[in-house]
């Protein structure tokens, strides 16, 4: 398989407002809370020998912020950082504010799980997870490969489907088992990879 050449990091923005209070989020432009910002610190200490050389985020605060807190507790925030609304989450289209228990009362759970965990189906005026992947991963391979090509440390802040979609392709998942997969708000998940962009090792750093 070769040798350590490269090394991609994902990590979901700490915990939001709309988080705390289990309501769906997706495009509304949420900050994190203080339980969010303290896990931005904590992932910050862990990524603090990781010599991250650039970072990718979304244009949604949360990820920002939570991306700001980690530069600064690594003392790297003078390394390049892109932003792009491509690694933005999951549209939830006309159910983004409303909260899951009411909405599951509206709609019925069946429905809602459906909306929630299936791969291809989407909400109203909303992204199925599919839709999702259809963005982030042409951008994946236009703006990040490259860096990893050039043997970096990339550190990806993003959200919970955008990563998800992500993890998708990397770990080779089907449909049925990326709707079983979850990434933890504040856990960088690490991702070794070779010269030819191969998976060596992959872990969650808790």
């Amino acid at each position: 398989m070769g040798e350590k050449y490269a090394t991609l990091i994902l990590l979901r923005h700490g915990q939001s407002l709309w988080n705390l209070e289990n309501r769906f989020t997706g495009w509304k432009d949420i900050d994190i809370t203080k339980t969010g910002e303290e896990e931005a610190l904590h992932a910050g200490k862990l990524l603090k020998n990781e010599k991250i050389d650039i970072a990718f985020t979304s244009t949604l605060k949360r990820a920002q912020h939570t991306l700001n807190i980690i530069l600064k507790v690594c003392g790297i925030e003078n390394i390049p950082v892109v932003k792009n609304k491509l690694l933005n989450e999951r549209c939830y289209g006309s159910l983004e504010g409303l909260n899951k228990s009411d909405t599951a009362l509206k709609y019925g759970l069946d429905q809602v799980m459906i909306w929630r965990r299936s791969y291809d189906i989407a909400p109203p005026g909303g992204e199925s997870l599919k839709d999702t992947a259809e963005r982030v991963l042409p951008y994946y391979h236009k703006s990040i490969v490259p860096q990893l090509m050039e043997g970096k440390t990339v550190l990806v802040v993003a959200h919970g489907n955008s990563l998800r979609a992500l993890m998708m392709f990397l770990e080779h998942l089907s449909p049925q088992e990326i709707i079983n997969t979850e990434l933890p708000t504040g856990i960088p998940k690490k991702y070794t990879m070779n010269k030819s962009l191969q998976i060596l090792k992959m872990e969650l750093m808790i």
